[in-house]
Parts: C-alpha cells; structure tokens; sequence
C-alpha cells in the first residue's frame, strides 16, 4: 500500500502576484476587492483576467494571433462536421509604412485603433476579428455563403476607405486596405497553414493588381489539395480508392 498524502490547497498569499497584479492593473482589468470575496473566488477572477488579457492585442482589444489560430482550429473542426460555409480575410492596411514615417509611430497606432474600430463595425456576433501582425487584421466568417463573400470583403473596404481618421488636432488621413479571402472546403478537414495559405496568395493578388481591392479564390468553393486529401483520406478505409 502507497501512503496517500492530501494536499493542502495553495494559499494566495504565498504566490509572487506582484507581477501579475501591475500587468492587470497597467491593462485597466478591475478586480473584485481581496478583503471582501473568497479567495477562490478572488483568484479565480485572476486567472480570468490572466487569460483574458493573453488572448487580446495589447493596441486594439481585438483577439490577438494566438486567439485567431484557436478559433480557426475550432472553425475548421466545425466545417468538417457541418459541411456550412465559411470564409476567411485576411486584411492589410495599404502603405502603412508611410503613416509611420510621414506623421510617427503614435499616429500609427491611432490609425490601427481607428480601423480596428471600423472592422469591429462590420462584423456580427459569431465571428472573429483578430490582428494577426503589425498592420494586418484577419476575419473569420461562419456560414458565409460563397454568394456573399465578394459582397462582404467589398463591403468591409470601402467602410474602410470612407473613414477620415484624426491623428492630430486638424489633421486627418485616410487609409485604404487589401483584402484577400479564402473558403474552407467543406466537408473536409482542411488546416489552419493551409486555409491562411489560400487567403493570403489573395491578399497578394489584391495587393500587386493595385492594393484597395477584394480578391477571394476562384472557383468560389475552394477545390480540395493533396494534402487535404490526405487528411481526410490519409488513415481512412477509402485511401485505396484514390
């Protein structure tokens, strides 16, 4: 017989918070008063607050790409099962370097809030917004009909193009952004490098016919490679088939 030992649970007192307490009070996370909760309930709104601030752009609030990775997972789990249609966008404000050079970096990050802010606008409930890089954003759109698609990245740019962005007293710019989409093929049990691939070989269409436009993949519905193939039929009984 193996003597059981019971662990006595960790005391909150003991933990080294400091770090963690400055970097949620630097990020404006307001936590309940230690004195008057439980300390489990007290450190269980730590760890919410930890993870939430973890999985969110410092600058804009939106999902950061961790977040955007993990709700493609989730996506792409969801088509496989569902056979529903779902787009993805990856977006890329257009000459962002001269934002940075011409009026400094503060102004850059007001313009990154200011679009952050419009793309925010253009989204519904269900889907994901994240900023994936410095100055790219990537959309993900559950149930998005092929039909819809070029209607909802055209819809995305000009919100974007019709929006002045004040980053002084007086002055504003405004930004244009390339936009390139990708569906995921449904039925099939695509991955997240692959999905992205397809968008972003868009994106750079977008970007070398001109910058401020929209191009998703043609055909429409997203023909499946070899490597999908291969994961869907890579341990299957009907890989002798192919």
């Amino acid at each position: 017989m193996h003597d059981k030992t019971e662990q006595a649970p960790v005391d909150a007192s003991v933990l080294r918070l400091a770090p963690a307490m400055q970097l949620l009070q630097q990020s404006g996370h307001v936590l309940p008063d230690r004195d008057r909760v439980d300390r489990v309930v007290w450190m269980q709104a730590v760890i919410d607050a930890l993870c939430e601030l973890s999985s969110r752009d410092p600058l804009t609030g939106l999902a950061n790409r961790r977040q955007f990775e993990l709700a493609l997972a989730s996506e792409i789990d969801r088509v496989a099962r569902a056979g529903e249609p779902a787009l993805v966008l990856m977006i890329d404000i257009d000459h962002f370097k001269k934002i940075n050079d011409g009026h400094g970096h503060p102004a850059g990050d007001l313009v990154l809030k200011a679009i952050a802010q419009v793309l925010h606008d253009c989204i519904r409930p269900m889907d994901t917004l994240a900023r994936v890089g410095g100055e790219e954003f990537a959309m993900i759109l559950p149930n998005c009909p092929p039909s819809f698609g070029l209607t909802v990245a055209e819809r995305v740019r000009l919100k974007v193009q019709g929006r002045a962005i004040a980053i002084t007293p007086g002055q504003q710019v405004h930004v244009t952004v390339s936009i390139g989409g990708a569906f995921a093929p449904q039925w099939v049990r695509s991955s997240a490098p692959l999905w992205i691939e397809r968008a972003d070989q868009q994106l750079y269409r977008a970007k070398s016919e001109g910058r401020n436009r929209a191009c998703l993949e043609e055909p429409v519905v997203s023909l499946v490679s070899a490597e999908e193939k291969g994961l869907l039929f890579g341990t299957s009984q009907f890989q002798d088939f192919e």
